[in-house]
């Protein structure tokens, strides 16, 4: 198993995993590691043994989201920024993507989910994407893809308020495949991602084109609108009161934003 910046990449014959793995900070994501990623897609992409990408976190969490601290920093002011970077090589990613997730998933944590074609969670998993809640927009396409699955009202339910979620409702909003104990989801996504990968590699691959291609163009197009907003808004009051709170453990005043 090698580790890079928080982030675990390891191999099961033609399954490669990507882990979240900064277990200090929640698997909070920082710049470093939306490069690493980007890296890993890009290399296994290029890779004719490699047939499936699986995400996973660590037992009890998969992801914090971005570690706002970093963020900050850091701020992704352009489309070349390491952020930016990993979502586009996931939404161009023409293999499969198979997700495990225990624990809160954040921000991206939940969204990167829309992109997976299986998604297994266990039942102690807790979603949100609370967008809004920071003075930001919906990022990675959700915009589009979270009603496309679930449907408008659920969609904006879940993206208007940033409310958080169990797997339940996750699951009948139809991005998660299973609801499995918390022992026993990694072990269900690697069975799945294994079983993938010993399907005909142009079968699975022209099939997931075909499931995904009226979309497709949508998505990207999407996801460059919700990053313009996003880029914009990150210096706004909004965002920045909300930032702010977070780091001062209060709630945000947005009376008059």
């Amino acid at each position: 198993m090698e580790t890079s910046t928080g982030i675990t990449i390891s191999r099961r014959g033609a399954v490669l995993a990507i882990g979240f793995d900064r277990p200090q900070k929640k698997n909070a994501l920082t710049a470093a590691m939306y490069s690493a990623m980007a890296h890993a897609l890009g290399e296994a992409g290029a890779d004719d043994s490699v047939r499936v990408v699986l995400f996973h976190g660590s037992p009890d969490v998969f992801t914090a989201g971005n570690d706002l601290e970093d963020f900050m920093e850091r701020p992704p002011g352009a489309e070349d920024a390491p952020v930016f970077r990993f979502l586009l090589a996931v939404a161009r990613f023409d293999k499969p993507l198979v997700a495990a997730v225990n624990g809160p998933a954040v921000g991206l944590g939940t969204t990167l989910l829309l992109h997976c074609d299986l998604v297994y969670v266990a039942d102690n998993a807790r979603f949100s994407m609370p967008f809004t809640q920071l003075g930001l927009v919906p990022e990675f396409g959700s915009s589009y893809l979270l009603p496309l699955v679930a449907g408008r009202q659920c969609a904006a339910e879940l993206l208007l308020l940033g409310e958080p979620f169990d797997a339940q409702k996750a699951l009948a909003a139809g991005f998660v495949t299973r609801v499995l104990p918390p022992s026993g989801t990694l072990e269900a996504a690697w069975s799945a991602a294994e079983k993938l990968a010993r399907l005909p590699v142009n079968s699975v691959r022209i099939t997931r084109a075909l499931l995904r291609g009226a979309h497709h163009e949508a998505i990207e197009r999407q996801m460059r609108e919700e990053s313009a907003h996003f880029r914009r808004m990150l210096g706004e009051p909004a965002a920045r009161e909300a930032i702010a709170a977070f780091f001062a453990r209060r709630k945000p005043d947005f009376s008059g934003l």
